[in-house]
């Protein structure tokens, strides 16, 4: 039975991270804090043994990608169906106006779970598709190696909730913690859950 292992990571902090600003598709760059805490990862991980990263091509996962890859020195392979959440006519907002200006419409939404969808955007069962196939042909291309992912809290968050049977709904407690490394592994075309919150990228330098 053929193995390739996956760790998951998002992306460093953003500009609009902080803002608590809806970034989708759009870009923003790294943070000082999040450029100390995408170098600071790189010690973190070295001692796991990675083959290659396969990540997002947007511009913020990139950078996160260049400083964390001086420690590690991988092979890197941009995946654009590893891009985050298409939030179409939000993308740009941030989150206090949303609920304050559209409070109708993402309740609408935050209710209808996996079908959650902004205006114009993309549904988060469509995100869970591309992101399974971005990992399936991963798998086939690399068997049985360990392949660090990094790419956006959308297509980690629909993965790990798919795996751990969830609904998407608001009345589900809360499992993640924030800048995590998540093991997953295909077998044969199956995608499991090896580890939850596996171990913490904060930045013990920061």
């Amino acid at each position: 039975m053929q193995s390739t292992r996956f760790g998951l990571i998002r992306h460093s902090i953003t500009r609009w991270n902080e803002q608590k600003r809806i970034q989708g598709l759009q870009d923003t760059r790294l943070t000082k804090t999040g450029r100390r805490m995408a170098t600071a990862w790189g010690h973190e991980l070295q001692d796991l043994p990675w083959n290659r990263i396969l990540a997002s091509d947007l511009g913020r996962v990139q950078e996160t990608v260049a400083l964390l890859n001086q420690q590690l020195n991988l092979p890197v392979h941009l995946e654009p169906l590893l891009r985050e959440q298409n939030w179409g006519a939000w993308s740009g907002l941030s989150f206090p106006e949303l609920f304050i200006n559209q409070k109708d419409e993402i309740d609408k939404q935050v209710a209808a779970g996996w079908d959650f969808r902004p205006p114009d955007g993309e549904s988060r069962s469509e995100v869970l598709a591309r992101g399974s196939k971005a990992l399936g042909k991963a798998a086939e291309k690399w068997p049985e190696e360990n392949i660090l992912v990094i790419c956006h809290e959308g297509i980690i968050k629909t993965l790990l909730y798919h795996l751990l049977d969830r609904k998407f709904l608001p009345d589900e407690a809360k499992v993640l913690k924030g800048y995590q490394l998540h093991l997953m592994t295909i077998n044969d075309q199956t995608l499991s859950l090896q580890s939850l919150n596996h171990l913490s990228l904060a930045g013990k330098d920061i």
